[in-house]
């Protein structure tokens, strides 16, 4: 039968109404309209429902059990459409968001704080991994969302930026860099490098920032977690490369950071499945971490040390 939900609720209202005309005044159809659709429903089910008479409409018989079974029936999709309503706009429950380790480090605790006392009856979930990891986790759909650096086209996710950083020269306090007020990339030529591997979304762009400055890097040391960068250049291994946000240095460190010229910058990013909506709780988290990501932004102009 092609019937339409919307044959149901007209029937149902002239069987409330018993009138045709205030049926129609009441789910804002004209009487013809209302009379129409009766009968498009009389047709598909091939009973007579309604008996019409000039001073009443009545129910047949078979009118009459259609109208108390699909009573019963609308009030539970009503319901139902009720509480899906209700569910979609829930701001509670558990939201899973993966980032890669600086990320983790250096933005998200100001997030999950804030989450905290701004929803409490959300579990902000945090799963702390290399970029890849947090690719593929989005796009099996083991977490809500992740943040990670540009992963460059992506064809199955949606991306938005919220953060844009320079890179930065990290070496010992008594290196000659340290007494310049900047450092020219070209000037890493020959220098040791110490560098986080390819497990992190920023060396593809610090290697495409060296190449692109025709510099024959000498890598030394290759390791996974930033923070791991302050000890070994601080133990004279190297200098190193690395992103605003691994910073502050730790307290007490012989170490110096220097803007590098040109500035090379990296874009951090919010990623979702392309085509699937988020819950509102994790939409809630989403608009967190962006107001976060701005935050710390604005923080930045009055720093020295991200004058251009």
């Amino acid at each position: 039968m092609n019937y339409s939900l919307r044959q149901l609720k007209v029937f149902i209202t002239v069987a409330r109404a018993k009138s045709f005309s205030r049926a129609g005044e009441i789910i804002g159809l004209s009487q013809s309209a209302v009379s129409h659709s009766v009968k498009e429903l009389e047709y598909q089910t091939g009973v007579k429902l309604l008996d019409r008479t000039t001073r009443e409409v009545v129910l047949t018989p078979a009118g009459e059990q259609l109208a108390v079974r699909l009573e019963r029936l609308l009030d539970e999709l009503n319901g139902t459409l009720r509480e899906a309503g209700r569910v979609g706009q829930q701001l509670s429950g558990t939201v899973r968001i993966a980032a890669s380790q600086t990320i983790s480090a250096h933005l998200i605790p100001q997030c999950i704080a804030y989450s905290n006392q701004r929803y409490p009856e959300i579990d902000f979930v945090l799963h702390d991994r290399p970029q890849q990891w947090v690719l593929e986790s989005i796009r099996k759909g083991d977490v809500d969302f992740g943040i990670v650096i540009d992963p460059g086209a992506v064809s199955d996710l949606q991306c938005e930026t919220v953060l844009s950083e320079p890179f930065f020269l990290l070496c010992r306090s008594d290196h000659a860099f340290a007494r310049a007020p900047s450092v020219a990339w070209q000037a890493l030529q020959g220098e040791k490098l110490v560098l986080q591997d390819y497990a992190s979304g920023s060396r593809p762009l610090i290697d495409a920032a060296l190449a692109r400055q025709d510099i024959e890097a000498v890598i030394v040391q290759e390791i996974g977690h930033p923070a791991t960068l302050f000890p070994m250049v601080e133990s004279g291994i190297g200098i190193s490369i690395l992103p605003a946000l691994a910073l502050p240095m730790p307290q007490g460190s012989r170490l110096s950071v220097k803007r590098l010229t040109p500035v090379v910058e990296r874009q951090l990013m919010l990623v979702r499945r392309k085509n699937r909506s988020l819950s509102a709780a994790a939409g809630a988290l989403w608009e967190v971490v962006r107001e976060q990501a701005q935050q710390l932004t604005a923080a930045r102009v009055d720093d020295p040390l991200y004058q251009i």
